[in-house]
């Protein structure tokens, strides 16, 4: 049986992106568009309807896309949003009447599993552990392994549901800031206690759109396919500066910034709060960028599958 060519589309918290590869594994098409799917989950505990009804039309495209480019298999995973919700079930109803395709919820574990294995995808190999960072929309996870996943946890605070639970001001107060990464440090404290490996890699990884995003504003790069960010070291410090320019600027400012796209301008400052609180928790000197990540994952696992 010959290997199939393969899409997948990652229902995010913030977005939902598309991935298609062909039979050998080289992508033909890697697009991202922002729904905002859990736009209202912090407040309310579900999607709302106007939330579910952008998210199934930008899936809908993207199905339309992958067919257009004669994949053979076409997999929808959800994350976060989509197993934190009451109402998921409306989702999954929706994407299945329009496309004919089933909604596949990730755990926890599936989803850093994935993470891990797309995240590696291209950079060097390396003796001891790497650990995965990957900030979404509504959590972040931490996944430790050496070849695959081994160890994984996950907290409760990504960019969206970070600005939702914290930043409410424009720009952001700076007890609100403080208070937001003495959140995510507290939740580090405890996963630095149950899992010492974590706190002890050979090699941190940074994955998914808020990583990059920070790497991007750094380079000055609004290509984020740039060949610079997949494997660019992010310094700590690099990171810190980020942060402090992006959190003291309005809006209208913010979205001035190379590398920084308007629809994650007005969570970027979140996003940059869980890095920040992570670097400095796990005395992190740098990250390495990856800009691949689940969509490789579940791409390659779908390919391989007998």
């Amino acid at each position: 049986m010959s290997t199939p060519s393969v899409a997948v589309i990652d229902v995010g918290s913030n977005s939902v992106n598309l991935l298609v590869v062909d039979a050998s594994g080289t992508d033909i098409i890697r697009t991202v568009v922002t729904t905002r799917l859990g736009d209202q989950l912090h407040a309310t505990g579900s999607l709302s309807n106007d939330a579910i009804s952008r998210t199934v039309d930008v899936i809908a495209a993207h199905v339309d896309t992958a067919r257009h480019h004669k994949a053979d298999v076409i997999t929808i995973v959800g994350t976060a949003a989509c197993r934190r919700a009451s109402n998921t079930e409306t989702l999954t109803n929706a994407i299945h009447e329009r496309v004919g395709i089933d909604l596949r919820v990730l755990s926890e574990q599936e989803e850093s599993a994935f993470a891990f294995s797309g995240a590696i995808i291209g950079l060097p190999e390396v003796v001891g552990p790497t650990l995965v960072i990957d900030i979404g929309g509504a959590s972040t996870e931490y996944t430790v392994g050496v070849i695959q996943a081994e160890q994984f946890v996950s907290i409760p605070f990504g960019a969206v549901t970070g600005t939702a639970s914290h930043l409410v001001s424009d720009p952001p107060r700076p007890e609100d800031l403080t208070n937001l990464i003495g959140a995510v440090a507290d939740e580090l404290e405890e996963i630095a206690r149950t899992y010492p490996a974590m706190a002890t890699p050979a090699r941190v990884i940074g994955t998914a759109g808020t990583i990059v995003t920070i790497a991007a504003v750094e380079i000055g790069t609004n290509n984020f396919e740039d060949p610079m960010l997949h494997g660019f070291v992010l310094e700590r410090d690099a990171a810190e500066d980020v942060f402090r320019t992006l959190a003291t600027e309005p809006l209208v400012d913010r979205l001035l910034n190379p590398g920084l796209t308007p629809d994650r301008a007005d969570i970027i400052v979140a996003g940059c709060c869980v890095l920040v609180a992570t670097m400095r928790r796990l005395k992190l000197d740098n990250i390495t960028v990856s800009t691949r990540g689940l969509l490789d994952g579940v791409a390659s696992n779908a390919r391989l599958a007998p």
